[in-house]
């Protein structure tokens, strides 16, 4: 295939991940980093639209001593009766240095292949911005043969919304 083709299973079209276009049960997926900052990027959209990710983030990152939070963790927060978000530590701290990018594509499998078990789980589709390649200084060609190994290709739907 075609490195700019797009994969059976994933759309990726124009509009906000915070209102997704499909029927059905949805996850919201984005990448949060593993130091308990929240207040760049798409968790501004998030915030804005509901208060519980953020709430369940921070208390997660507060308690983490006695949790799973960490690079790799995911938590869900439902937001509507068939509607959650899903967040996503996939990011190594906040800043761009000379150790790189704080994407860490390990802990995105990782999060993903969690993710696809809840998707499966709930009967619910994917929707997410283009996760880790904001903030996180990801590459998409690095991201999406992870979003195709670990959900498409256990049969999870995904969207991805692109806003400009």
């Amino acid at each position: 295939m075609p490195s700019d083709a797009v994969p059976p299973g994933l759309r990726i079209i124009r509009g906000d991940a915070t209102s997704p276009q499909a029927p059905g049960p949805k996850i919201i997926a984005h990448v949060c980093n593993d130091r308990g900052g929240w207040g760049k990027g798409f968790v501004l959209a998030v915030s804005r639209r509901w208060p519980g990710p953020e709430r369940d983030y921070r208390a997660w990152h507060r308690e983490r001593a006695r949790n799973d939070f960490a690079l790799g963790a995911v938590r869900l927060t439902a937001v509507a009766p068939d509607t959650w978000v899903a967040n996503m530590v996939a990011q190594h701290g906040t800043r761009r240095g000379s150790g790189g990018p704080p994407v860490r594509y390990d802990a995105i499998a990782s999060c993903l292949r969690v993710l696809a078990s809840h998707a499966l789980d709930l009967g619910a589709t994917v929707h997410m911005p283009r996760i880790g390649c904001g903030l996180a200084g990801g590459r998409w060609s690095r991201v999406q043969p992870l979003i195709e190994s670990e959900l498409l290709d256990r049969g999870v739907g995904v969207t991805v919304y692109d806003t400009d």
